[in-house]
């Protein structure tokens, strides 16, 4: 009996032995399966997310030219309570998924600027104008190769969001009328780009001083603002026409210019925007034009441009601070664009423009006109009685 006692022991320990080894399998098994499955949810993602599209590689190619240098200016939110941590990979993965954000191939903002970064702070308060529609976000534009900017004629780069405009101004400076858009826009804590006329520059070097002490993008629009398209127009008169007037403005200014330019009527050659990207110089069309020019009265210039915004919701927006109705309604477009929920960016050139020497040398040549003596003015001219 003692024989089949100990006999029947062995067995149930070799019972409990089975037991223990099953039950020490399935632990193992249940620790393992969380570690596999996110890697099979992201194999999953990457298989059938929309992002990994065509879409998604003319993003990567925005996000190399047009940079966040500042953080969204930031609203009054209401306070959310934070989401339970057994939540967070559901959120990981439908992050992608909205189509808005990722139709605008930007960057996330980092939290805080870059450190160095020139560029003007995004604004919310403005002194003595709460309405002010300030600068809600600043971008670095990274010029290598001449990107185009403006759907009208270039597609590439889509980097606003909705009810996000850039304001842009051609054919200055001018008495009057450049001051008095200038006074709007200071008046708005807000920025803007300026493409001027070479031989306006030239002539108004002052106004053109003012619209860069006032932190604006200073561009450049050509000499003389002829059609570089037209019948007869060489390659190397158009170059000359691009480059006297770059080199004008950049006087003019008395310091770096942007290397921004825009060809006058939108007309743009196929041999001077490979020049351009050869030179790393931006090409502006706009994503809808005002037809200020066209315009006698400011309401007219309001109507146009808040009709257009209407349709299309964001835009680069073409005008002329050249013109008289332009100047009349700034102040009001301005105040307009905030009453309506737009948000102004800032498009900072991430470099300047590089003049060439030769075409310095003649544009100072042409505003000499040659007389008998080059004496300063202090031993011609002296007070001798107030």
């Amino acid at each position: 009996m003692r024989h089949g006692a100990a006999a029947c022991a062995l067995v149930i320990v070799a019972i409990f032995a089975v037991f223990a080894a099953i039950e020490s399998q399935r632990t193992t098994t249940a620790h393992q399966v969380p570690q596999a499955e996110p890697q099979a949810t992201q194999a999953a993602t990457l298989s059938t997310n929309p992002s990994t599209s065509s879409a998604t590689l003319a993003s990567a190619a925005t996000r190399a030219v047009v940079q966040d240098v500042e953080p969204t200016a930031t609203q009054p939110t209401t306070p959310v309570a934070p989401a339970p941590a057994a939540a967070a990979p559901a959120a990981t993965v439908q992050a992608p998924s909205p189509a808005p954000v990722q139709t605008f191939a930007q960057a996330t903002p980092s939290a805080t600027p870059p450190s160095g970064s020139a560029a003007p702070s995004a604004t919310t308060s403005c002194p003595d104008n709460p309405n002010a529609l300030g600068v809600s976000r600043v971008v670095e534009i990274d010029t290598t190769g001449g990107p185009g900017f403006g759907f009208e004629h270039f597609k590439v780069h889509d980097f606003l969001r909705p009810n996000e405009v850039v304001l842009t101004f051609d054919d200055g400076p001018w008495p009057r009328h450049t001051p008095q858009v200038l006074a709007a826009l200071a008046a708005h804590c807000t920025k803007a780009i300026f493409f001027p006329i070479g031989k306006h520059a030239m002539w108004e070097p002052g106004i053109l001083k003012q619209v860069a002490a006032a932190g604006h993008a200073i561009g450049s629009h050509t000499w003389s603002h002829i059609d570089l398209s037209k019948k007869g127009m060489t390659t190397e008169m158009a170059k000359e026409e691009i480059e006297k007037g770059i080199s004008a403005v950049h006087w003019a200014a008395g310091g770096p210019t942007a290397p921004y330019f825009r060809f006058p009527a939108l007309k743009h050659p196929p041999e001077l925007v490979t020049y351009l990207g050869e030179r790393n110089i931006a090409i502006f069309s706009t994503d809808f034009d005002s037809f200020d020019f066209k315009m006698r009265k400011p309401e007219q210039v309001r109507q146009a441009v808040l009709a257009k915004l209407k349709k299309f919701g964001k835009g680069i927006i073409l005008m002329h601070d050249f013109q008289q109705a332009t100047a009349a309604a700034s102040a009001d477009l301005l105040n307009d664009l905030h009453a309506n929920g737009y948000k102004v960016v800032f498009m900072k050139p991430k470099d300047t423009v590089k003049t060439i020497a030769s075409y310095d040398e003649l544009i100072l040549k042409e505003q000499k006109i040659p007389t008998a003596s080059d004496r300063p003015t202090s031993s011609v001219v002296r007070t001798i009685s107030e």
